[in-house]
């Protein structure tokens, strides 16, 4: 007997949030079917009934998590809006910041940023796949720029800030969770390091 097309997308979902938390953990090409499966609670022959190959359940994994991060990115961006309504327009809200470059998120490897966390693998995914990232980068890079005409950047500064902001805090939260493990003092510093960085670029507010 045959399963319902409801539980069979259920299967598949469990399928693609398992590899998602596996690939972000443990890096894509160390993720085998056997594990992933298991993961899922599921036996390897029954893979190939949700997806043709593993490239195609990369591909599924990366197009959820980057439209999971719009959507958590368009949700914090809004409440950070509203809670600084009464403030300077001017002076971009630090809360997004300081949650990005937390112990929390850091130590999330797991379930957080998907541009953090899948940076190191996608060079060597497929080319499909590398478009969802790509496409999800530049969604984020969008809202941040549109966030910074907003507050009186013209296109072309809002732009440069939100790439150079938004390189700053994936950059320094990669760098805090490679160390982690070997110095974890030098982890909490590039965390504390970036906050700072960006925090006094900000009250900068460049003219250009």
């Amino acid at each position: 007997m045959g399963i319902s097309r409801e539980q069979a997308a259920e299967n598949r979902e469990a399928i693609v949030s398992a590899a998602d938390r596996l690939f972000r953990e443990r890096g894509v090409d160390a993720v085998g079917l056997t594990a992933l499966m298991k993961e899922a609670g599921f036996t390897q022959g029954g893979f190939y009934n949700h997806f043709k190959s593993k490239d195609a359940l990369v591909c599924a994994v990366m197009a959820r998590a980057m439209a999971a991060n719009e959507a958590r990115m368009a949700q914090s961006m809004g409440d950070a809006s509203a809670s600084a309504a009464s403030d300077d327009p001017a002076v971009p809200p630090k809360v997004g910041v300081e949650a990005y470059l937390s112990t929390e998120h850091r130590d999330d490897v797991a379930c957080g940023c998907p541009v953090a966390g899948f940076a190191g693998d996608v060079p060597r995914i497929g080319e499909q796949a590398q478009a969802y990232y790509a496409k999800g980068l530049a969604a984020s890079l969008e809202r941040m720029t549109a966030a910074g005409v907003a507050r009186g950047l013209t296109q072309a500064q809002a732009t440069r800030n939100a790439m150079a902001r938004f390189s700053q805090m994936v950059g320094s939260l990669i760098l805090s969770r490679a160390v982690v493990g070997a110095d974890p003092a030098l982890s909490e510093a590039l965390l504390a390091a970036g906050r700072q960085a960006i925090e006094a670029s900000d009250a900068e507010r460049p003219n250009g």
